[in-house]
């Protein structure tokens, strides 16, 4: 217990949507600004399941073998499922020049070379995921951590812990849901991989026919199956599907699967059928039923590698093999002497899905009623069966594909077991309360619902679906985005949408936003902005107009840099916004709603960019008529100093509207109190005013004091913990007489005797204690 608290006090929280994205390219990756050379350093490269983490760590390595990163003299690259699975002890030199790659000779003195020069190693993580359970990331214990052995987590441990090989370059690969910054503290920099845009999935597909003479058609035939289409963002699925589409092509047929699930039952199909006969038809099928089995064992604790034993017959093992289904490898040694093992892994994750979905229909032991727990809608807690995400899905599409004889006859059940089965997950999700799901659970019930193509399914969740949907946070890829726009078209209600933190990419936002009966949306202001800029270029004014007028910016909170230059673009847009209309309409004036009807704006950039964000901020806050409430106070306090209140305090009287302003904790002195004094009086409309912790004294009181009585829209003026004595106070009070429309002035201040402050409440009850 002493030890995870300890590790939860290093630990830093990362907030991958709060960083700024920017594409970079390969050879960019191991680019660190502003990091001492003589410390380890820690890159993460994060991807969902067949993002092509492991091809571009593949690349990495064939690139360095070719010249590239001649920092590196030393690479090493682990994939994470085969390490981690023998529950052995290693030391880190067994690691390198045992395990990974073994020198004819002089292996000590390449060792010694590599402690002596950690900044030359390179050490590859591939799929971090397979290294941790639900337990605590163990300390490395080992005082030679070196030379001792330790298990694969304890060397890891060192590693991130800059006990071992102080200095070298860590790379893990993981997936986005994986909880990687639980052990590791400090992460130096992360790169997301986010799969293909729609230019790159006609490239893949196009290379991947271009020898074939099914060319020009195979590109028509995906294109034309939107779904599938959407898919194919995903390099693994893009290979599936190109697959199949080949397969169909060569036989004549003229249309593709419309489900992912009829897709993968046609691939086990290509695979398995065309090269069996009646005589080992029944043996595929028992052999197809087993690995399924193991693909759900092995599932449930997160893991697809194993030990070749852990297959039960060899007519299992050499159908897995044969068909593709897994890969062999083999297990490290810790001498010559030792007999040599070998172990399997599911050849991708997509298969061992389908085949996890495909054991819990087989399984005789599992009751029709029990399989709707694995959809897991209503659990409150973390989502269990998060490791194989795409099992509800296929376990919901199978169910209704009771008509399909390969499925039949793999299953063997009789029409009356599929009905049952089908009447269960229909009966499950008409009582399942839609409205109470978080965005996650909501989305994953679109997905599974889909998949099963039923029209009373789909039209029952789209009826009751609420006005107001949020995916706040969840990301949307484009199969997500084509699934929620095929469902909010069969709904008669209208909808306000919150895309924001979504990663949706342009064309799903387009899509989404194009809709009718969506009246509103939210959404990143660099994606909209971006949007709005190339239906501007195609001179789509109608949907760019119609877009601008469901677009909602109020509240809005700047974080970073990039907040105020997509909100100065947002500005720019009215601008050309108006020549739009203007050449459209004739119309002489337009401004963007999102625009006019800002009334709060938070602003949030800490210390190291607080004023030059204010800078640039005050630079366009005119362009906003309705705005209310200005929030300058942040937990890591902007310090925006005089310099920026002066700056702001030249802006005041455009904002003709504002009721709220908080300058807390910004560094402002007495030079600043007197800027912004002498502009006060032109906010016409300022009700509250609070100065609280700044470096405010006597002298900047007595400014604020002279201009109190002609604020007369103000309300409420704090003023505590700044540096005010008894005198300033007693000013402030002196003018308060004057100003009967203040309703409290808030003033403690550690430098104000307490029975100084005391006496002022007793003249005047306005002042707090």
């Amino acid at each position: 217990k002493n030890s995870a608290k300890a590790m939860e006090k290093e630990l830093v929280t990362c907030n991958l949507q709060e960083k700024e994205k920017t594409a970079i390219d390969r050879s960019q990756i191991f680019q660190i600004p502003q990091r001492k050379d003589l410390e380890t350093k820690v890159i993460v490269v994060l991807g969902k399941a067949g993002m092509g983490k492991s091809i571009l760590v593949q690349k990495i390595c064939q690139d360095w073998s070719n010249g590239e990163f001649s920092q590196f003299e030393f690479v090493f690259w682990f994939d994470c499922k085969q390490i981690s699975l023998p529950e052995k002890r290693y030391s880190l030199e067994e690691l390198l020049l045992e395990f990974f790659v073994k020198p004819r000779e002089g292996s000590k003195e390449i060792f010694e070379y590599m402690l002596q020069n950690p900044a030359q190693v390179l050490l590859i993580f591939d799929g971090f995921k397979g290294l941790h359970d639900h337990e605590n990331f163990p300390r490395c214990s080992a005082s030679q951590p070196e030379q001792d052995l330790c298990s694969i987590k304890e060397l890891l441990s060192g590693l991130i812990q800059k006990k071992i090989l102080n200095g070298c370059t860590l790379l893990f690969t993981a997936r986005p849901k994986d909880k990687l910054y639980q052990y590791v503290s400090k992460v130096d920099k992360t790169i997301e991989i986010v799969g293909f845009s729609p230019q790159q999935r006609e490239l893949y597909i196009t290379r991947y026919f271009e020898e074939s003479p099914y060319c020009d058609s195979a590109l028509k035939l995906i294109k034309e199956c939107e779904y599938l289409f959407s898919h194919c963002y995903s390099p693994v699925m893009c290979r599936f599907v190109c697959f199949l589409c080949e397969a169909v092509l060569e036989v004549g047929e003229k249309s593709l699967p419309s489900t992912l699930t009829e897709v993968f039952l046609k691939f086990f199909q290509q695979k398995i059928m065309l090269m069996q006969t009646d005589v080992t038809a029944t043996q595929n099928q028992e052999s197809l039923a087993t690995l399924a089995r193991i693909a759900w064992c092995l599932g449930e604790k997160h893991q697809s590698a194993m030990k070749s034993d852990f297959i039960p017959s060899k007519e299992v093992k050499e159908f897995a093999l044969k068909y593709g289904f897994v890969l062999p490898f083999s297990l490290p040694r810790h001498s010559d002497s030792e007999e040599e093992e070998f172990g399997s892994t599911f050849s991708d994750f997509v298969i061992q899905n389908f085949l996890c979905a495909l054991h819990l229909l087989l399984a005789e032991e599992l009751k029709d009623k029990n399989l709707t727990k694995y959809l897991s809608f209503l659990s409150k807690k973390k989502k269990p069966y998060n490791w194989l995400d795409l099992m509800p899905r296929f376990l919901v599409g199978l169910m209704f594909l009771q008509d399909d004889p390969y499925f039949c006859s793999l299953s063997n059940e009789d029409a009356k077991q599929s009905t049952k089965k089908q009447k269960t997950v229909l009966k499950y999700i008409r009582r399942l309360q839609i409205n109470t799901l978080c965005p996650e659970r909501l989305l994953e019930l679109l997905c599974c619902v889909y998949e099963t193509q039923n029209n009373y399914l789909l039209q029952h969740v789209a009826l009751r679906l609420e006005p107001d949907l949020s995916f706040l946070g969840i990301v949307l890829t484009p199969p997500d985005v084509h699934v929620l726009l095929s469902i909010l078209k069969r709904s008669r209600k209208v909808f306000s949408l919150d895309l924001q933190n979504s990663s949706i990419d342009m064309q799903g936002l387009q899509a989404l936003v194009s809709l009718r009966n969506v009246t509103s949306f939210r959404a990143s202001l660099s994606d909209t902005v971006r949007l709005w800029k190339s239906l501007e270029q195609t001179k789509d004014y109608e949907l760019l107009k119609a877009s601008t007028e469901k677009f909602v910016l109020d509240p809005f909170k700047a974080k970073t840099m990039k907040d105020i230059s997509d909100l100065s673009d947002l500005v720019e847009m009215q601008e050309k916004m108006m020549n739009c209309v203007q050449e459209a309409s004739g119309c002489t004036s337009y401004e963007i709603p999102a625009v006019r009807n800002l009334r709060k704006l938070e602003f949030a950039l800490g210390p190291a960019c607080g004023l030059q964000g204010l800078l640039k901020l005050v630079k366009i806050l005119a362009a906003f008529p309705s705005l209310q409430h200005l929030d300058l106070d942040a937990l890591s306090e902007n310090g925006i100093g005089d310099e920026g209140a002066k700056s702001l305090s030249e802006v005041f009287p455009t904002l003709t509207s504002l009721e709220t302003l908080n300058l807390s904790q910004n560094k402002i002195t007495d030079l600043g109190a007197e800027n912004l004094a002498t502009a006060l009086p032109s906010l016409s409309s300022l009700k509250t005013l609070s100065l609280y912790n700044n470096n405010i004294c006597d002298f900047g009181a007595e400014k604020l004091a002279k201009v109190l009585p002609a604020m007369t829209s103000l309300r409420v003026l704090d003023v505590q913990y700044n540096k005010i004595t008894g005198v300033g106070a007693q000013q402030l009070t002196d003018s308060l007489r004057k100003c009967p429309h203040i309703k409290n002035l808030v003033m403690w201040n550690p430098t104000i005797p307490y029975g100084v402050l005391e006496h002022l409440h007793q003249l005047d009850s306005r002042i707090s204690v």
